[in-house]
């Protein structure tokens, strides 16, 4: 089913085009199709029919915390639907008349209201959450007779069908707006957790390791949300958690805790988003690859070095099986914490410590904590799903290069910084896990949705620039371009892999 939809008005709301197919028997329509999920991202779990007897019956305004797919199964109605999401567009009203040919797409927070036009009138709707008794204490409504959102109503509703209650909901000036549904991050505490919680995004809600340890089986059971908020209120999970330790990967204690978070524990929370109905968005990285390759497209195959890509590997898989499952891989980023750019910050500004060695034959593109951060958000309003990579723009340097950069902006000397071969680096620390020689990620997917990161030196100077003397490098205070969310929308569509 690609039905053909036309907005109307509040963002998201969309009147699809229905084909209907009469003969002297009566009519018959396809009303929803499974791949209704992909192309609006709504994912129905129940079906209501509301039967109305009386022309005139009306019913409404209701903004239940769901989405919604409206249409009529007999006779016609003129629908009705306030927006009451926080924002510019609170209060803003649309109509559209429903029969057998229309159905009209309702996300959550936009209140719906109908009026049949026709006896036996029977109104369906498809809803993406199950009933609970709760739904009323969630739910937002608005009075069918507000004088401030002049609704056309054929039938006065002092003479149309309405229950007590529908008579007796608030005007939309006492009206709370209904709050979107959250994204939930896991790993807040990390590098791009940290970055992902600075986004001024009321959505995004975060969990650090202590609220949930992914690596125990009951962690989804146990999450301390805050009060108001469930599971049902989340639309997305971005998964920042990881074991990362890539030489302590090589021991077999580090290989099982590496297996643990990164594999077993990315399958459970890719079958508890299928479950609910959630967008399930995975951080992975070039380690998955075996850098071989000059720039390594997103068809590249998976191949790693080392027991640490090994267990990013197998995540990749579990969540690219969910059908809604987001990949992100990305390299050598640095942000607030423990880092090589940190790393590198502190040694130039000790010059007592002398020279420092770095591998000189490892060639990539860092990436900014912030810059990834953004781009995951660019990807999540663009509804985007596959595999993905997203990395610092411009030219590939080696990890010695970059740590020349560090010293320089450090003001310290670059020649400090002395290159080694991988082999040589090797050699001096037994246990040192094998790394891709080449980490040069090919963004054509990206870059095809409107997103367009910075380049990864530019921005790294800049980070430098901001920072207190021999302290952590800063935010950059810019991120790439990205196009406005419909627009990304369209584009991602036609980048899906």
């Amino acid at each position: 089913m690609s039905a053909p939809a036309t907005p109307l008005g509040p963002a998201g709301l969309m009147l699809l085009h229905l084909d209907v197919h009469g003969d002297a028997r009566g009519w018959f329509k396809q009303n929803w199709q499974r791949s209704l999920t992909r192309e609006f991202g709504f994912t129905p779990v129940q079906q209501n029919v509301s039967f109305n007897q009386a022309v005139g019956t009306t019913r409404g305004f209701h903004a239940e915390p769901w989405d919604k797919l409206v249409s009529v199964a007999t006779g016609r109605a003129l629908g009705a639907w306030v927006d009451l999401r926080p924002g510019p567009g609170f209060g803003r009203l649309a109509t559209a008349e429903l029969e057998p040919g229309t159905a009209v797409l309702v996300p959550r927070g936009v209140a719906n209201a109908f009026q049949t036009l026709e006896p036996d009138t029977a109104y369906t709707y498809l809803v993406s959450e199950e009933y609970a008794p709760d739904v009323a204490a969630r739910s937002a409504y608005v009075n069918l007779a507000d004088p401030t959102l002049a609704v056309p109503w054929p039938v006065p509703l002092q003479d149309a069908v309405l229950s007590a209650a529908d008579r007796s909901h608030p005007f939309l000036a006492d009206v709370t707006p209904v709050a979107p549904r959250r994204i939930l991050v896991l790993g807040a505490g990390g590098q791009l957790g940290r970055a992902l919680m600075d986004l001024d995004d009321e959505r995004l809600l975060g969990l650090d390791r202590a609220a949930a340890d992914l690596t125990d089986p009951d962690w989804e059971r146990n999450v301390p949300w805050p009060e108001g908020v469930d599971w049902r209120d989340v639309s997305h999970v971005i998964n920042a958690a990881a074991f990362t330790g890539v030489d302590a990967a090589e021991t077999s204690d580090g290989e099982r805790a590496a297996w643990a978070a990164n594999a077993s524990a990315v399958t459970r929370l890719t079958a508890v988003c299928a479950e609910r109905g959630i967008r399930l968005v995975h951080v992975s990285t070039d380690y998955v690859l075996d850098g071989t390759a000059e720039t390594a497209t997103e068809d590249a195959p998976v191949a790693p070095l080392n027991a640490y890509g090994a267990s990013k590997a197998a995540g990749e898989a579990a969540v690219l099986a969910h059908p809604d499952g987001l990949v992100v891989r990305t390299s050598w980023v640095y942000g607030q914490g423990r880092n090589f750019v940190a790393t590198m910050a502190r040694l130039a500004a000790s010059p007592d410590i002398g020279d420092v060695e770095v591998v000189a034959d490892q060639v990539g593109r860092i990436t900014a904590a912030s810059e990834l951060a953004a781009g995951l958000m660019h990807l999540i309003d663009a509804g985007a799903s596959g595999l993905y990579h997203l990395q610092g723009e411009g030219e590939a340097m080696s990890w010695h290069g970059i740590a020349k950069e560090v010293f320089a902006a450090c003001g310290a000397d670059p020649a400090r910084v002395r290159p080694v071969s991988t082999d040589q680096w090797a050699a001096a620390h037994p246990g040192t896990a094998a790394r891709p020689a080449r980490s040069v990620l090919g963004m054509s997917r990206l870059l095809a949705t409107g997103f367009t990161p910075r380049d990864h030196v530019l921005a790294l100077r800049e980070a430098l620039a901001a920072a207190p003397a021999g302290g952590a490098p800063a935010r950059p205070h810019g991120v790439g371009q990205r196009l406005p969310a419909g627009a990304a929308a369209d584009a991602a569509e036609r980048a899906r892999p």
